[in-house]
């Protein structure tokens, strides 16, 4: 087995592995890499672990940082934030459609990339070459969705909290509709999306336990047995999962809450996917899926 380490370049940016080559690290400790643009300082993430298999792709890192590399770190950060002055005063000379988020210099100074939003394609021929001049060293632009601009930028959720993106998210899953209405949310756009303008991430984070609650639970509309009788459910709460169950006479109406492992039982011979089951095998999933593939990733007024 080779001990190897998780290391990250920026805040809450994506995890890189690398073999320790026999150096003794920690949480937090700085250490100097090299990648595919070129040597830079990187933070551990995460305590060294034993890995087993094939390392061979997997690059050692070179060495703890010293304090002459912390120093051109401080003095990288700095020139990071003059290129964006800079660039943003190019971008506007040159009247071109879009937004620049961030830039990152390689720790030896040999490269810098330019991160930047657009609404389309844009020509930016131009501007490297004028970048190319002012800096002198090999430019890189990088058009990046609004998801990755949000982890750059940083930012507070409706929740209180830092965006997860900026605090542990390695990497985006897929959100759609189909979570939020898995989890009996509002379809409304200023409640499901995020800073970002897309939908939440959060809503992936308990994807399993709806698709479980689900699977077990029974749908509105259905009739299912209780100790009081057959009812029609009216309502389910899949976290506390519990139904709330119609009854109705010639007289009145009546609504009572019950627990579904009390009522599980009751319901356990009822056949799959007939009208009156209460689970999800009688359900339109190929209809559902359909349904969010139109609706794509945004939440909008519309839906």
């Amino acid at each position: 087995m080779t001990k190897v380490v998780n290391v990250r370049f920026r805040d809450a940016g994506k995890a890189y592995r690398f073999t320790t080559g026999g150096l003794s690290l920690g949480i937090g400790d700085s250490v100097i890499v090299e990648t595919e643009q070129g040597i830079d300082l990187a933070h551990v993430c995460e305590e060294p672990y034993d890995l087993e298999g094939d390392v061979k792709d997997i690059l050692p890192i070179k060495r703890i940082a010293t304090e002459a590399d912390l120093k051109a770190y401080d003095e990288k950060c700095a020139k990071e934030k003059d290129a964006m002055v800079k660039c943003r005063e190019l971008i506007a000379k040159r009247e071109l459609e879009m937004n620049l988020v961030d830039c990152a210099f390689t720790l030896d100074g040999k490269k810098v990339v330019f991160y930047f939003t657009a609404d389309g394609r844009v020509d930016f021929r131009e501007l490297v070459k004028d970048l190319a001049y002012a800096f002198h060293t090999r430019i890189e632009l990088r058009q990046i969705g609004s998801r990755d601009q949000a982890k750059l930028v940083g930012g507070i959720g409706i929740c209180g909290r830092e965006l997860c993106c900026c605090c542990f998210l390695n990497h985006f899953a897929p959100v759609n509709l189909k979570l939020a209405r898995q989890q009996g949310l509002s379809l409304n756009p200023g409640k499901l999306n995020g800073a970002c303008g897309r939908l939440m991430c959060c809503l992936q984070f308990e994807k399993e336990a709806y698709e479980d609650a689900h699977n077990r639970l029974p749908e509105q509309g259905k009739r299912i047995r209780t100790p009081e009788g057959v009812g029609v459910v009216c309502d389910v709460n899949y976290i506390e999962e519990n139904v709330s169950v119609k009854f109705t006479n010639e007289n009145e109406t009546e609504i009572q809450k019950f627990a579904w492992a009390e009522l599980e039982p009751l319901n356990s011979d009822m056949k799959s996917g007939c009208r009156n089951c209460p689970g999800k095998a009688g359900r339109n999933s190929n209809h559902d899926e359909a349904g969010d593939a139109e609706n794509g990733d945004n939440a909008t007024d519309g839906e």
